[in-house]
C-alpha cells in the first residue's frame, strides 16, 4: 500500500475527528471528556501540524506533529520535538499506517535545534508502545506526568542522530 502522507485541509477536518474518536474510544474512562479534545482538529490544526495518511484519496490515520512547542507542546524541551493523537482507523490497523506517520515525524523532526523527539501514552496503549519501541524510542518513567487526577501518561522519548536520552 503506498500511503500519502500530507498535512490535513479542513474539508478532511470531521473525518479526521472520526479517526481519532474511534481509535481511541477503547482506552477512553467514561466521563473524561478526552473525546472532545480528539474531535476538535481545528484548534489543533491553528496550534501544530494535523498529518493524514491516505491511501487514493481514503483517510487511514493521523497524528499531530508538535514542531516547536506552543500550546499543543506537554513535555518537549526546546529541543525536542512531540507528537500527539496517533490515530489509525480501526479498520485500517495492522496495515502499516501508524509507521507511516512515525516515518515522517522522524523526517520532519531532522532539523537544526533538534536532537530528540517525545511523546506521552496510557499505559494501556499497548499497541502504540510496540510501534513506538520499534522506532527507537525509549521510556523515560522520570518525565510521567497526569495531565488531571486519574489520568497518569507515560512519557516516550527517541534521540535523533546519535544524540542520548536525557532527562527534562
Amino acid at each position: 500500500m503506498a500511503l500519502d502522507i500530507r498535512p490535513a485541509v479542513a474539508a478532511e477536518f470531521p473525518a479526521v475527528a472520526d479517526i481519532c474518536a474511534a481509535a481511541y474510544a477503547p482506552f477512553l474512562e467514561p466521563g473524561i471528556r478526552y473525546v472532545d479534545v480528539l474531535r476538535d482538529v481545528g484548534a489543533r490544526a491553528a496550534a501544530a501540524e494535523v498529518l493524514v495518511a491516505a491511501d487514493d484519496g481514503n483517510l487511514l490515520g493521523t497524528v499531530t506533529f508538535v514542531p516547536d512547542g506552543g500550546p499543543l507542546g506537554e513535555i518537549a524541551t526546546p529541543a525536542e520535538t512531540e507528537f500527539r493523537m496517533l490515530a489509525v482507523d480501526p479498520a485500517a490497523q495492522g496495515r502499516g499506517v501508524a509507521g507511516a506517520l512515525m516515518e515522517r515525524v522522524l523526517a520532519e523532526s531532522r532539523r537544526p535545534g533538534k536532537d530528540g523527539i517525545v511523546c506521552s501514552s496510557l499505559p494501556i496503549m499497548r499497541a502504540a508502545h510496540r510501534v513506538y519501541d520499534r522506532f527507537g524510542f525509549r521510556r523515560a518513567p522520570e518525565r510521567d506526568w497526569s495531565p488531571t487526577a486519574g489520568v497518569e501518561l507515560l512519557a516516550f522519548v527517541r534521540p535523533l542522530d546519535g544524540a542520548a536520552p536525557r532527562s527534562r
